[in-house]
């Protein structure tokens, strides 16, 4: 079966990574495209997925170079706004283990401007589910436009949320007081191990799970890094290992891993309500799924997440 078209909501970010430099008294930075719902979107394009990305996008130079990014792996642009405000900068220094800590400069930039005539004209009718979440649902004065955008999409789609949760950016206080209605709204709830303790702290992941549920998500999946993934569906648990890789770095494995989840369940028509006929079965398949393209994307520097191909040669050479 054909996957149906996945919409994804949200921010573009020029991820500006530090290297080498000529002398000492220089930086040098290396910019790739990326951003939370932005590298879904790719990453879901790039499996096979049809994917529609509702962003505003800058005419500065980061602008052209995330259209440019965005078209080239597939990514539908025929509802981005073109917009006058520059581009969001995030600089990120990796750590030995490639984990990233990002600086950003998002001060007035064009992500966070969504305004209600902007997606009021957005057609949902081909659309299985709505995917968004990060900064694009904290940062005002737009995310309360994205959200009235969502509860609007969730009679008519699967609604799926990853809070991406960026402390430096914005206080964790802000997620959680609208994180009980995200999943008033939300169907699939995907967050890290690190956003967790940020909303929770000293919560047991399954603790968490349930206190998600009670508020209305069906399906939460809490990635752990090397430890996999835990996913909970109306409190029956499924877990799953990491898929063993060599670490370039961590940038866009969680998203990545979404749209393996997104992109798995769809291909399989589970997309496109209230999840009613999800089981347990299902939902480890596409966690299994999500973690080997979340391994693909730690291989390599930067959010570059895999295209379909890609994965296929990975399971010719697991066996699987």
């Amino acid at each position: 079966m054909s996957p149906r078209q996945i919409t994804v909501l949200g921010e573009c970010v020029a991820d500006a990574f530090t290297e080498p430099a000529a002398a000492r008294n220089e930086l040098a930075l290396r910019v790739l495209p990326g951003g939370g719902p932005a590298n879904t979107a790719v990453a879901l394009a790039r499996l096979g997925t049809p994917a529609r990305f509702l962003a505003r996008l800058s005419g500065d130079v980061f602008g052209r170079l995330f259209r440019a990014h965005l078209e080239a792996s597939g990514v539908d642009l025929s509802y981005a706004v073109e917009a006058a405000e520059p581009s969001t900068l995030a600089v990120a220094e990796l750590d030995a283990q490639g984990q990233a800590t990002f600086s950003f400069h998002a001060q007035a930039t064009a992500d966070w401007q969504w305004t209600s005539t902007e997606l009021a004209g957005v057609d949902l009718t081909g659309t299985a589910c709505v995917h968004t979440g990060s900064l694009a649902l904290v940062k005002e004065p737009g995310a309360a436009v994205v959200e009235d955008f969502l509860a609007a999409a969730a009679p008519r789609a699967t609604v799926s949320i990853d809070p991406n949760v960026r402390p430096l950016l914005v206080h964790p206080d802000v997620y959680r007081a609208r994180l009980a209605h995200w999943c008033g709204l939300a169907d699939v709830l995907r967050l890290s191990e690190d956003d967790l303790e940020l909303l929770l702290p000293g919560t047991p992941p399954e603790q968490a799970c349930d206190t998600w549920h009670a508020a209305g998500a069906r399906l939460v999946v809490i990635t752990r890094g090397a430890d996999g993934a835990l996913a909970s569906l109306d409190g029956e648990r499924v877990r799953v290992p990491a898929v063993s890789t060599s670490v370039a770095d961590t940038v866009g494995a969680g998203d990545s891993f979404t749209a393996g989840l997104l992109h798995h369940l769809g291909a399989r028509g589970l997309l496109g309500g209230r999840l009613t006929e999800l089981r347990p079965d299902d939902v480890e398949e596409a966690c299994r799924f999500g973690t080997r393209v979340a391994a693909l994307t730690c291989s390599v520097a930067g959010p570059n997440p895999p295209w379909q191909s890609q994965l296929a040669h990975l399971a010719t050479a697991d066996g699987a």
